[in-house]
């Protein structure tokens, strides 16, 4: 009998879709709202623009759409596409003797939308304003049962910001924390070749004359905006995985899938265990994949005799050294251990050394080796071997 097919990374992902769906909207649902976050690389990527463009196919569907806070910037393109959309006035906050316009939370929960268009997710709000960070206003709508698209642009995650200064040159103070990315939430990759963004500038399509001639030479260099793009696509590839994994889980599917590769390096109290951690460093770096250090023990490390504790614990830092996250087990089964960590880290390579038992029990099948290759279906295992004790055989 033929295995049943698994469903392709591409069907795994429109299925989480499907069951993220937001229609048919159900005016005072008691559901919290769900959060559609469109990020990009840098200002003038067409972040706004997308959204937009969403909000009328979902109105188009009979979807009750509202623009809560759209900011054009100045952009005759952006502005237009507003277009019939219903737009809720702002709320007009005095601050240092100017008039400042800020989203009226309190006016779209009352209007009670089933989709609200918020731009810069981000924005802080100004000093009089009921809560202090747009993103306080967005939960409330969430809370409330609306769901939200909103913009963000790669800078902002407070996670990359010591990152984005490095690169740039500039400190950005409005951040939010890298969670707002995280599940149930949907991220959409609105991506733009820094190329087709500086012609974008040098257009005008993003800033006055004046401002784009100095954002060319500054923020907008080829080189920042390059390093911009890649964070945010290994952020939305992070987010592809994490989705993958969480289908994984609810639908009780055996691992692993090969979205991304990660390593995991099987590491004991012996010599080898070093030559064991080198081999996978290296695979993980050829790979690009994550590195994982594990040591299964039958006893806490205080309780071992004190050579074994060194050896234990020079490895673990020699795995620390080359950058592994480094797990430590206390099992009875080292097999299944290894295994049920391997599956709960969506682990793809396992990289243990060559087992030191008398070859008539690796001839019965006996050895930790000939187990967990018995056991292991679905994995690819590096075995190293151990030279030192292929000499003294």
């Amino acid at each position: 009998m033929s295995e049943p097919r698994r469903p392709t990374a591409d069907e795994m992902l429109a299925r989480i879709a499907e069951e993220q769906t937001t229609g048919p909207y159900p005016s005072g649902s008691p559901r919290r709202g769900r959060l559609h976050v469109y990020l990009g690389a840098a200002p003038g990527v067409g972040k706004t623009y997308a959204m937009l463009q969403e909000g009328h196919r979902l109105r188009s569907t009979g979807v009750d759409v509202v623009c809560g806070y759209i900011e054009t910037h100045g952009r005759a393109e952006t502005a237009k596409l507003i277009g019939d959309l219903d737009v809720v006035p702002r709320q007009l906050i005095p601050y240092r003797g100017v008039i400042v316009e800020e989203m009226d939370t309190d006016a779209i929960l009352a209007r009670k939308p089933h989709v609200c268009l918020v731009d810069e997710l981000a924005h802080t709000n100004v000093p009089g304003s009921p809560r202090e960070k747009r993103v306080q206003d967005i939960e409330m709508l969430l809370d409330a049962g609306i769901d939200v698209l909103s913009t963000l642009n790669i800078q902002h995650l407070e996670s990359l910001n010591d990152i984005v200064e490095s690169i740039t040159g500039i400190q950005v103070r409005e951040t939010v924390p890298d969670g707002v990315l995280d599940a149930p939430t949907t991220v959409h990759l609105v991506d733009l070749h820094p190329d087709a963004l500086r012609a974008r500038l040098r257009e005008g399509k993003i800033y006055p004359t004046d401002r784009a001639l100095h954002a060319a030479e500054n923020f907008f260099r080829t080189g920042n905006l390059t390093a911009l793009r890649e964070l945010a696509l290994r952020a939305m590839a992070e987010g592809v995985e994490s989705s993958l994994e969480r289908y994984m889980e609810v639908h009780d599917i055996p691992g692993p899938w090969a979205a991304t590769e990660t390593v995991l390096a099987c590491i004991a109290g012996r010599p080898l265990s070093g030559k064991v951690l080198r081999h996978a460093w290296r695979l993980a770096a050829g790979l690009d994949a994550k590195f994982l250090a594990l040591h299964v023990s039958r006893a806490p490390l205080e309780q071992l005799d004190e050579d074994r504790r060194r050896a234990v614990a020079s490895n673990i830092e020699l795995a620390e050294d080359l950058g592994a996250e480094v797990l430590v087990v206390f099992a009875a089964d080292t097999v299944e251990a290894i295994l049920s960590c391997a599956r709960e880290r969506n682990v793809t390579q396992l990289v243990i050394g060559h087992s030191m038992r008398p070859r008539w029990q690796e001839r019965l099948g006996r050895s930790l080796v000939m187990e967990l290759i018995r056991a292991a279906r679905g994995y690819d295992i590096h075995v190293v071997a151990d030279q030192q004790a292929a000499k003294r055989s």
